[in-house]
């Protein structure tokens, strides 16, 4: 029987919500918040922070679930090999690779909730859409 096993479904197929939740997940990661719709930010808050809680493990195999659940992106900056330090140009005499959002995610992100135990994202209700009044949402991380 299939009694409380409810998703949030989104009115997709499957490949499609899995697509819009993992380009959800990925900007989310990216700008640390964004603007979606109410039901959109309450079906990517637990896919997210189960995103965070692989970083928060940072081993290899945690990477490679990860991967499976965003997209890497560039986030068009840089980082220094060594101490995970974000810079916006090139600099000289540094060891640098170009920043993605896995990299940010688990020497940033999975760093910055190494003590905390869950509740990673905060949604905050925001004013209806104008155009067709849906609920708005603005889900950050913490």
């Amino acid at each position: 029987m299939r009694h409380q096993c409810n998703k949030h479904r989104l009115s997709k197929p499957k490949d499609q919500r899995e697509a819009i939740l993992r380009s959800l997940a990925t900007e989310l990661f990216m700008h640390g918040e964004i603007k979606t719709t109410m039901s959109r930010a309450k079906a990517l808050q637990p896919y997210a922070e189960g995103i965070i809680s692989l970083a928060k493990k940072g081993d290899l195999n945690s990477r490679r679930e990860a991967l499976k659940y965003i997209y890497d992106k560039e986030t068009g900056k840089y980082m220094d090999v060594a101490t995970n330090e974000v810079f916006e140009e090139k600099q000289e005499g540094k060891k640098l690779t170009e920043e993605t959002v896995l990299r940010k995610l688990f020497a940033q992100i999975g760093k910055k909730y190494e003590t905390r135990n869950g509740g990673y994202t905060k949604i905050f209700r925001l004013t209806p859409r104008r155009g067709d009044a849906v609920d708005m949402a603005l889900i950050q991380l913490v």
